[in-house]
């Protein structure tokens, strides 16, 4: 468990750091970016927030409260509190038309930072737990990396960073979105931004 943990937060700070991320869409307090190896698509989410960094944290490493800004989380939760900082969720997300609903078991991690400059983390990963396996009413997907970076900017705001590494899993979810069709990721980002707001 301990590796777990130490390579949720790992992958995710090695996937922010990575350099070649193109902007694909500026709002006002929103800004997308994408980055493709191979066959790897990443997504990254930056928001802008009036909160205070430690409050968009403790809002945003509570999985439970992820169906309250994000429509794509039809339920979530707790399968173990494994510490203070990992919990074990499993999720259920709403089906794209003519697909079965989808189901995830994750280890979310959380870190406050060591340093000033250093953000808050809350790092996501799918695991296998004995106790839920695949069924047959959803189809299980795996989530290889994604989570929350926040930085603080003031005493009274922060930027939010969604990072997510795109499995064919999720892709439904984002092929529309990624050539514009669709506005779901904006639509999130500003439904976040409003619940943390």
């Amino acid at each position: 468990q301990a590796y777990l943990s130490y390579s949720n937060i790992a992958a995710l700070t090695h996937l922010a750091r990575k350099p070649g991320w193109d902007i694909t869409k500026t709002l006002d307090n929103v800004r997308i970016w994408t980055h493709e190896e191979g066959a790897v698509l990443s997504f990254k989410v930056e928001m802008q927030v009036k909160v205070p960094s430690h409050v968009a944290f403790s809002l945003l490493s509570d999985f439970s409260l992820r169906q309250r800004w994000d429509k794509h989380f039809l339920t979530c939760k707790v399968l173990q509190a494994v510490s203070e900082e990992e919990k074990i969720y499993h999720v259920i997300s709403a089906p794209m038309t003519g697909h079965q609903p989808r189901d995830f078991v994750i280890l979310v991690s959380q870190r406050q930072p060591c340093r000033p400059q250093e953000p808050y983390t809350v790092a996501v990963r799918s695991v296998t737990f004995r106790a839920v396996p695949p069924s047959p009413e959803f189809c299980r997907s795996e989530i290889l990396c994604a989570g929350f970076q926040i930085h603080s900017n003031s005493s009274s705001s922060c930027t939010v960073c969604y990072f997510n590494q795109v499995t064919s899993g999720v892709m439904p979810y984002l092929a529309a979105n990624l050539t514009g069709s669709s506005k779901s990721i904006e639509d999130t980002a500003l439904e976040c931004i409003k619940f943390l707001e």
